[in-house]
């Protein structure tokens, strides 16, 4: 109950889903945790008042507005940015608008924070990524605009734990697949698809996304770095 006592957390797009069990999360482990929303105001303000942490209303497509949120919640112990979209459809009938903005808040907004965070951020802190298992493998036709985004992390996270090893700060993207959320729901009607395509035939659960979010911020995951940690029921293999 006391992993992360004392410890600094912020988590970019917290108010839903994997972002909501992050907060419950680390909240339960003891941190003092700040998240941001941005299309979901109820549900932001109810998870604060369960969980007694803070709610920021941020827009991720918004660079300043994200380098400003992370510049006022630091130092931070712990950066988790979650906050993400999808758009299908074939690249041909793409809004280009649309793309450029999931590209903002996919790939942008995780480099500007991430960034901002390590200005201050103290020796030994963790920056972890929620990307996508679609970053290694698309079976389908119509997410390349999505597939591009989450790829587009890994190397950032390279990169980066680069950049920032000589302070001990680690970077890492989980990568799930098919979890269970409004968005993609257990019972929902892509679920046979991708069931197929599993090892493990169901959805997981966002606190298995939470759990490993929660061991690569604590001090057993300290010598792990620049790396991809898929959650995915084996949908990639």
């Amino acid at each position: 109950m006391s992993a992360f006592n004392g410890k600094s957390v912020l988590v970019l797009g917290g108010s839903r889903g994997i972002g909501a069990a992050i907060v419950r999360r680390f909240v339960a482990d003891g941190a003092r945790v700040t998240f941001t929303y941005a299309g979901s105001e109820a549900a932001a303000l109810a998870l604060a008042a369960e969980t007694c942490s803070t709610a920021v209303y941020a827009d991720s497509a918004e660079r300043d507005a994200v380098i400003e949120v992370v510049r006022n919640s630091g130092p931070l112990d712990v950066l988790v940015v979650n906050a993400g979209i999808a758009i299908f459809g074939n690249a041909l009938d793409l809004d280009p608008d649309a793309v450029d903005r999931l590209l903002r808040i996919n790939v942008h907004a995780p480099y500007h924070a991430s960034v901002e965070a390590a200005r201050s951020m103290p020796q030994g802190g963790r920056i972890i990524v929620i990307g996508s298992v679609n970053g290694d493998r698309m079976p389908v036709p119509g997410m390349a605009a999505y597939a591009m985004s989450k790829s587009a992390l890994q190397g950032m996270a390279r990169g980066l734990a680069r950049d920032f090893g000589p302070r001990e700060i680690t970077v890492n993207v989980v990568q799930p697949g098919p979890i269970d959320t409004d968005a993609n729901p257990a019972d929902g009607p892509m679920k046979d698809m991708l069931h197929g395509f599993m090892a493990l035939k169901r959805h997981g659960r966002p606190e298995d996304v939470a759990a490993m979010v929660a061991w690569l911020a604590g001090p057993e995951a300290g010598f792990v770095t620049g790396a991809m940690h898929t959650i995915d029921g084996a949908f990639g293999a």
